[in-house]
């Protein structure tokens, strides 16, 4: 069985980052997803365009051209298969890890396509496979989703968008101009601040001719097949919307359950995973995080551009490690 000297897990911008550093630095590498390449990416809304500019989410030193300032969903997913082409990265797709465990120095990495041997490894999971839950009666029935993909199967019927985020407002406003009567749900005073500044005015302006309807400081208490009882934070009136769909978009989190299997010590309320901060090691030492994964609950301070930068710090201890254990070993 092949013996490599980084796996590395989730095959998004910031693990794709690595596996190009990885090669770069002449280190035998395979880069392990769940799903597809950058599956993340490809989950999200059809027609999404990124906060970021093209240049600021180019990997790899590969210029990143978008008709637009800002690039779309479909761009990038064109543009990172792209980059992978190019580097001919050893991509194994749709290989789930289940468990990482070590066996005489070596770590053993359970997937569904069998065991992976290597002497170290980069998790880069991200956090977009877990949503976050309200934890009311009927949160699972099978119209009720925290993932938005287009409009079009909505049309004509009654939606409720939870949240107040980027991911609540594109929603929203994507389903209201393609004929969907929209109402909104968040326990906030308002939109979040942290919303793209560019989207905010017009659901602003929707609100006010009450194309949508909005509640704001208001929870949703349950939700049943055909609609959502919600409540008044500040009055404690309760009333019921009408909602042939739901949808929950009220974020993610990292897979805190997996990080703590595989031995990783996540601190305060917020989940941080302990790292060290220049070579994103975790207390498992040999395990390395990189990405969006590292900030835990605050899934708001790491993205694609920052998050990209994890890479070079990584591979670089890793390569020190491996040469002074070749080193120690002649």
């Amino acid at each position: 069985m092949k013996l490599y000297d980084v796996l590395i897990v989730g095959a998004g911008p910031c693990g794709l980052s690595c596996g190009i550093e990885a090669q770069q630095q002449g280190l035998s590498y395979a880069v392990l997803d769940k799903g597809s390449i950058t599956e993340s990416i490809r989950r999200y809304p059809v027609d999404m365009t990124f906060f970021s500019s093209a240049d600021n989410i180019a990997i790899g030193e590969i210029p990143f051209t978008s008709l637009n300032l800002r690039p779309s969903r479909v761009e990038a997913l064109k543009y990172y298969r792209k980059v992978v082409d190019h580097f001919q990265l050893n991509i194994h797709i749709f290989t789930e890890v289940s468990d990482i465990r070590q066996q005489d120095g070596i770590f053993i990495l359970d997937t569904n396509q069998g065991e992976y041997r290597t002497k170290k490894v980069v998790l880069a999971i991200g956090y977009y496979d877990i949503p976050r839950t309200l934890g009311v009666p009927g949160e699972e029935l099978p119209h009720v989703t925290h993932y938005y993909d287009e409009p079009y199967r909505y049309t004509g019927t009654n939606a409720v968008v939870v949240g107040g985020a980027n991911s609540a407002v594109e929603t929203a406003l994507d389903l209201y101009r393609s004929g969907v009567n929209v109402t909104m749900v968040h326990i906030f005073e308002g939109i979040d601040k942290t919303a793209k500044y560019w989207i905010v005015p017009d659901l602003e302006n929707r609100i006010k001719k009450s194309e949508v309807q909005a509640y704001f400081n208001s929870r949703v208490t349950e939700i049943s097949e055909k609609d959502v009882t919600v409540e008044n934070l500040q009055t404690g009136e309760v009333r019921k919307l009408p909602a042939d769909f739901v949808f929950l978009m009220i974020g993610y989190h990292p897979d805190a359950k997996f990080l703590r299997k595989v031995g990783i010590r996540l601190n305060g309320e917020m989940l941080i995973p302990e790292i060290d901060p220049e070579t994103f090691e975790s207390n498992v030492p040999g395990i390395y995080l990189g990405g969006s994964v590292i900030g835990g609950e605050e899934t708001k301070k790491v993205f694609i551009e920052n998050g990209k930068l994890h890479a070079q710090p990584i591979i670089q201890d890793i390569k020190s490690k491996l040469s002074e254990r070749m080193a120690s070993n002649a």
